[in-house]
């Protein structure tokens, strides 16, 4: 959704400026807060005109601090983005400062689909391939996806690696029918 990224990026711009020497722990806190903003019942008390935003910011912020750290710069922004209407886009500012972080340190993140569960060493392995194969660090997010028969795909911001099955199969079925 381009606009909801559009409307995200002021605030993850802003907010990684702001919090880029403890970006982590900022993480954390804007994770659970994205979570808990996105739930119907807090879209539905932040849209309830009866409800004033302080509330809502109240609510939202003892939320957060039930589950992680949160300091005033935290706060200030979530009350920020309650009081500007823009609490549905919190999650995308979450990735957005994921996303710059990540480019910061140099890492990427990488989704990893494979057909079965991979143990630590084949996680390793395959790690140190991938990153080899991309030419820079990733951080890799493992999804087990039985359709894939076996092997894996690999989808890296816009690039997609598929070695799986499913992949293979669907190659010689566009080859044969051509």
């Amino acid at each position: 959704m381009a606009e909801l990224a559009t409307i995200a990026r002021p605030y993850a711009e802003a907010l990684y400026q702001v919090v880029q020497a403890d970006a982590p722990a900022a993480l954390a806190w804007l994770d659970v807060a994205a979570a808990v903003a996105t739930t119907p019942e807090m879209l539905e008390l932040a849209q309830n005109p009866k409800v004033a935003s302080e509330k809502v910011t109240q609510v939202l912020t003892e939320l957060v601090a039930a589950k992680a750290s949160i300091n005033d710069a935290g706060k200030n922004f979530l009350r920020l983005v309650v009081a500007n209407g823009r609490l549905a886009a919190l999650g995308e500012v979450a990735a957005q400062v994921r996303e710059r972080h990540n480019a910061h340190q140099g890492v990427s993140e990488a989704q990893v689909f494979s057909a079965f569960d991979l143990d630590g060493q084949t996680v390793n392995d395959l790690s140190t391939a991938l990153e080899k194969r991309f030419g820079r660090k990733l951080q890799l997010s493992i999804q087990v996806d039985p359709e894939l028969i076996g092997g894996v795909r690999v989808v890296v911001g816009d690039e997609v690696l598929d070695t799986s099955v499913k992949a293979r199969l669907q190659q010689m079925k566009a080859a044969l029918t051509a």
